[in-house]
């Protein structure tokens, strides 16, 4: 079972959009929960997650529930500890495996930790109950039937990897470096193509460094790849070019170029992040 972790801070305009999409492209025999970690988000991302969350002990748990299901959702899930049956479930909303293969007791969870995308997934790894764990950025949108191409990887005895990956954008530099991404190369690895991994070898990696503000990703990249093990499964996920879109192509290209050669001579973790947030952020 896999245990899909996405840490977010102020992703209010994607994170509904991505568990909607999570939750009508996989199947729930093969998900064992959705975490999400916040880092501390002001603009309103916690009240849209907690939404997705019928509470069994409010009175407006049904209407939540319902406006959810409805205005959002294609699919049934619940919280923890929601308390109704399926039968009486059903009665409501129908059948709940009539829309996708999400079943009923499938699970969206809300935990808060420290900002910092390397605490925040460690806190998500640290209360996950899958056997395989899925790092996911809220900004990108893995390929349909993602779940079973992880679990199909995983049982070739291949315990990490990524999707290829493309932005949402016709920019001719970013279609060659999506097109890139399906090559087996360090090089040409990044957070945004998601990171799956069986949780043993993460705990025997040691997790994600927290040092790292920035690079937390690639540091266990890495690690995967020191031990060769990594593979890249040939199917597309799709990633925001917002941060290009922000900044420029060419300005953003070249900054990450210079972090990840600073990297390679040698900068400490304190070099990396003060230099993003002089550059980029």
């Amino acid at each position: 079972m896999i245990s899909i972790i996405i840490p977010v801070f102020n992703e209010a305009d994607n994170i509904a959009n991505l568990l909607t999409h999570l939750l009508e492209n996989s199947e729930g025999k093969n998900i064992s929960e959705i975490i999400i970690v916040d880092g501390g988000s002001i603009d309103g991302t916690q009240d849209i997650v907690k939404n997705f969350i019928p509470s069994s002990d409010s009175e407006h748990s049904s209407e939540l529930y319902r406006e959810a299901f409805s205005n959002v959702l294609d699919t049934k899930f619940q919280k923890r500890n929601f308390t109704r049956t399926d039968a009486q479930l059903g009665s409501e909303i129908g059948d709940p495996e009539s829309s996708s293969g999400w079943h009923i007791q499938s699970k969206i969870l809300f935990l808060e930790s420290s900002k910092g995308r390397a605490k925040q997934m460690n806190c998500g790894a640290k209360h996950a109950k899958g056997t395989i764990l899925y790092f996911l950025h809220a900004d990108s949108f893995p390929p349909k039937n993602f779940d079973q191409f992880i679990i199909n990887e995983v049982q070739k005895e291949n315990e990490a990897g990524c999707f290829r990956m493309r932005f949402d954008s016709h920019h001719w530099w970013l279609r060659l470096a999506s097109w890139l991404t399906q090559f087996n190369w360090r090089a040409s690895r990044g957070g945004d193509q998601s990171q799956f991994i069986t949780k043993t070898l993460f705990n025997t990696i040691g997790g994600y460094d927290e040092a790292y503000v920035i690079y937390e990703d690639n540091m266990l990249i890495n690690e995967l790849y020191a031990r060769d093990q990594f593979t890249v499964i040939n199917k597309k996920l799709t990633t925001s070019a917002r941060l290009y879109r922000k900044h420029g192509v060419w300005k953003v290209q070249y900054h990450f170029c210079t972090i990840y050669l600073k990297k390679w001579f040698g900068a400490s973790a304190e070099d990396l992040v003060a230099y993003y947030k002089k550059n980029i952020c």
